[in-house]
């Protein structure tokens, strides 16, 4: 099971919250895991990129809500989970039905949290599951992975820092650092993704599968 790209929380008819990722590195993960022979689910949110089906079991969702619902029903059967989307971590209470005119100086939108795919995965993980995360950083990035790591019970987590040049939404490159719950850390240079999925999916092999 893979997810991938942004979700989009609607306010209106015409309008959302959303982020900027492109979801390159999950589809690139996807492809990878393909490659090596595993059945592939992708769950992936609105993205630009055409992602061809073939050789995969693609549900394309739009918002945190669908893609917690698609990613907890394929994580039963998943022997390994990497959540690579960005899911916005608030969503608006109240959707309008209509556009929303520009009357007023100010407008104010409720937001409420959306539900954590990745801690809910860490709550119903079975023996012999593998559950990897991703954390985008901006400050303090090891503390902030290692903690994420820690709260969602998850047996990896992938960092990549907002700071590092060629790192982040959007690049066809990234800079990674992986941990793993026993302290391990390993360290990748700024690669393209594809080539940054193959340093994934060997460190989880040579963790878990070898």
């Amino acid at each position: 099971l893979v997810t991938a790209g942004p979700t989009y929380e609607p306010i209106d008819p015409v309008r959302f919250i959303g982020n900027h990722s492109s979801g390159k590195m999950g589809i690139a993960l996807a492809r990878e895991l393909q490659q090596r022979g595993a059945d592939v689910t992708l769950v992936l949110g609105p993205v630009r990129q055409e992602v061809n089906p073939e050789g995969l079991t693609l549900k394309k969702v739009t918002t945190a809500a669908e893609m917690y619902e698609a990613a907890l029903a394929a994580f039963e059967e998943a022997d390994l989970a990497i959540m690579a989307a960005a899911v916005a971590d608030y969503s608006p209470l109240q959707k309008a039905t209509e556009k929303i005119k520009k009357k007023e100086e100010n407008l104010a939108i409720e937001l409420g949290k959306t539900k954590d795919i990745l801690k809910s995965l860490g709550g119903q993980k079975r023996t012999g599951q593998v559950l990897v995360g991703f954390a985008l950083e901006t400050n303090n990035e090891k503390e902030n992975a290692l903690d994420k790591l820690a709260r969602k019970n998850a047996d990896l987590i992938v960092l990549n820092s907002m700071n590092d040049p060629g790192a982040g939404f959007g690049h066809d490159t990234n800079k990674i650092t992986i941990f793993d719950k026993s302290g391990q850390e390993f360290a990748f240079g700024t690669r393209h993704k594809n080539e940054v999925a193959k340093d994934i999916v060997d460190t989880i092999i040579r963790l878990y599968y070898a």
